[in-house]
């Protein structure tokens, strides 16, 4: 598990992944609140299912995404 530091667009070679997981939200309060992301495994896990991966964002990493999203999906974007 780990707060997202900061967010560096990639030039990997990656590929669309071919398996979904379901992606399990908390929301964190506090003094600085974060919201908790965990992913789960595949339906085609051998095992029961447990937490794969674990991301934490604050606030700034968080409107952060929120650019990074708008600018992959514009149709998407809200009009104020």
């Amino acid at each position: 598990m780990a707060l997202i530091r900061r967010f560096i667009e990639g030039h990997q070679s990656v590929r669309l992944h071919p398996t979904e997981v379901d992606c399990y939200y908390q929301i964190l309060g506090g003094d600085s609140p974060r919201v908790h992301l965990s992913t789960f495994g595949s339906d085609h896990r051998q095992s029961e299912p447990k937490s794969s991966q674990s991301i934490q964002l604050d606030e700034k990493r968080a409107r952060q995404l929120i650019d990074i999203l708008e600018r992959a999906f514009p149709a998407q974007r809200q009009q104020p």
